[in-house]
Parts: C-alpha cells; sequence; structure tokens
C-alpha cells in the first residue's frame, strides 16, 4: 500500500520531535544525551509553526486541530510497520486514503474562496462606479482615468507598454508595484491588455480587473481565485509594433 507523500512529510515531522523525548531505557549516561524539555519543546514548536506555514499556505482554512493531534497520535501509537497487511486498519481513516480525500477538500475549500471573492469583487465595482469618471466595459473591466495623455495609444496586442504600476488586492494590500517597466500586451492579464489601450501615452489610469480577467478561478501563487484586482498605473511609453516586411526572394 502506498502512502500519501503529504501524510509521509507530517509524520516524518512529528517523529523528529519523538525522537527527542524523553527515553525509558538506558543509563543515566545514556539519557544524558537526549535533547533538553526545552530544546524538545524548541523543535515541537518549530515543526508546529512549518505545519501551519503549510496549512495556511494551501488555503486549508480553519481545520479541527483536535483531530490532527488525534491523527499524530494514532500514527505515533500504531502498531506493526507500513509492511503489515492489517496496519492501515489501526486508523479512523484508511490513510491510503488521503490524496483523494484532500482532493476533494480542496476543491471545496477552493469553489467557496472563488465564489466568495467574485462575490466581493463585484460589491467593490458597484461602488467604484459610483466615483466621478468611473467607467465599466463590455467585457466587465473598470476603469477611471485620472490623466488621459496624448493621442498616441496602443492599439494592438503587440505593442508595447513602459509603465510604473501598482497592483493592490481590495483589502489595500500591494502584491506588485513597479516602476519603468515594459510589457508587450499579449503577454499580460487580459484586462491590462484591454486597459492599456483606454489611456494615451503620458497618462494615468485606475484599473479594477475582475477575476476573470485577471488570474480567473485558479489564481497563482500569491492571488487567490477570482480575486479583483486594483492597478494604478502611469503609461510613460507606447511601442507601437511594426510588421516586418518580407523581402523579395532572391532570383
Amino acid at each position: 500500500m502506498k502512502i500519501s507523500k503529504i501524510f509521509a512529510i507530517a509524520s516524518a515531522a512529528v517523529l523528529i520531535v519523538a525522537c527527542g523525548s524523553p527515553a525509558a531505557e538506558g543509563s543515566k549516561e545514556v539519557k544524558a544525551l537526549l535533547p533538553s524539555k526545552a530544546q524538545v519543546d524548541s523543535a515541537s514548536y518549530l515543526i508546529g509553526v512549518n505545519f501551519g506555514s503549510w496549512i495556511k499556505g494551501n488555503n486549508f482554512g480553519e481545520l479541527n486541530y483536535d483531530q490532527i493531534v488525534k491523527g499524530i497520535k494514532d500514527w505515533m501509537n500504531a502498531k506493526g510497520s507500513q509492511s503489515d497487511t492489517t496496519f492501515f486498519d489501526q486508523f479512523k481513516i484508511d490513510p491510503n486514503e488521503m490524496n483523494s480525500v484532500l482532493d476533494g477538500f480542496v476543491q471545496k475549500r477552493r469553489a467557496y474562496t472563488g465564489a466568495l471573492n467574485a462575490e466581493k469583487g463585484e460589491k467593490y465595482i458597484e461602488e467604484f462606479l459610483k466615483e466621478e469618471g468611473a467607467q465599466k466595459t463590455e467585457s466587465g473591466l473598470a476603469y477611471k482615468i485620472i490623466e488621459p495623455g496624448n493621442d498616441k495609444k496602443a492599439v494592438s496586442d503587440k505593442d508595447t507598454v513602459w509603465v510604473n504600476y501598482k497592483g493592490t488586492l481590495l483589502d489595500g494590500t500591494v502584491f506588485d508595484q513597479n516602476e519603468g517597466i515594459n510589457f508587450t500586451l499579449n503577454r499580460v492579464i487580459k484586462g491590462w491588455t484591454e486597459g492599456m489601450k483606454l489611456v494615451g501615452e503620458g497618462g494615468k489610469v485606475k484599473l479594477v480587473i475582475p477575476g476573470e480577467l485577471a488570474y480567473g478561478e485558479y489564481g497563482n501563487r500569491s492571488i487567490e481565485p477570482n480575486s479583483t484586482l486594483v492597478f494604478d498605473v502611469d503609461l510613460n511609453k507606447v511601442g507601437t509594433y511594426v510588421e516586418p516586411v518580407e523581402e523579395p526572394a532572391k532570383k
């Protein structure tokens, strides 16, 4: 039977602490080699911090920590080895079901998080559109031109823009910020591709990009599913794409 990688990692972490626990066997001299109580406590705490980081990083939400402790204790108290056919019968839930159980759990969490973020985004855009000058395009992109800039605008997805920008989440958290950077418009999120065509060179624009025009239902490492993103952008320069001219074949 194959135990899941996640379960194996968690079990290994627990065993590190267990190996540092005071032993009932051995002479006084041998026992003196064990880590002190303070060292055991410190190692135990930091393993907990590491495990907490993993839980939070995977957006697992509020778990039942009593059941986590029970699972740890059940593993530590289990008799025999994983190669025994009856080893996994000792558990409330067969650890070999870890992958399928976690997959179902994560899918439900993602669906909830995505729906919640979409709901928050809709409300935010609704309020944003009450501001003077705020508008929304047919695709759902909300924007406000702070300074229109000149008549030179990006028109093609192959155009390049030089910008200063700050990207924030709805709670104001800055997740990205750059100055003097350039992007080709067919290599950025849809909201940027569309939004940068709305303002002229030298202009400033505020973009409120709904999840479907940003990182979608999956998000990325730092952006949750269906997150609405807010960008304040200075458009410093527009580089117009020029189609290469094919040279006539030599005779």
